[in-house]
């Protein structure tokens, strides 16, 4: 028996937890270049500050990513093209 494709449903939440990766991670991103910055340029308690900014982003981040894993390892047999990537993702992170 062939492998199944992904239904509707499901390409609708890879799509989803995919776009909420890439969010948190611009987030994320922007988080740690204003903490680096601030070494530089900001007293003690505002790096502080940034630190624990950057650290709540990278969870949330971390969070997203561990669920697109386990939602790709769950699907992995799926043979949909556009779920290529998404393989890649349940090996590296799962």
């Amino acid at each position: 028996m062939p492998p199944k494709l992904l239904s509707r449903r499901a390409l609708e939440q890879l799509g989803s937890l995919q776009s909420a990766v890439h969010e948190l991670a611009a987030g994320r991103n922007l988080a740690l270049r204003i903490f680096i910055a601030s070494r530089f340029v900001a007293i003690a308690s505002a790096q502080r500050e940034f630190w624990l900014e950057f650290s709540w982003l990278d969870q949330e981040y971390r969070t997203a990513v561990r669920r697109l894993a386990q939602f790709c390892s769950k699907h992995r047999d799926a043979p949909d093209a556009r779920f290529g990537a998404c393989k890649e993702v349940a090996a590296k992170f799962l």
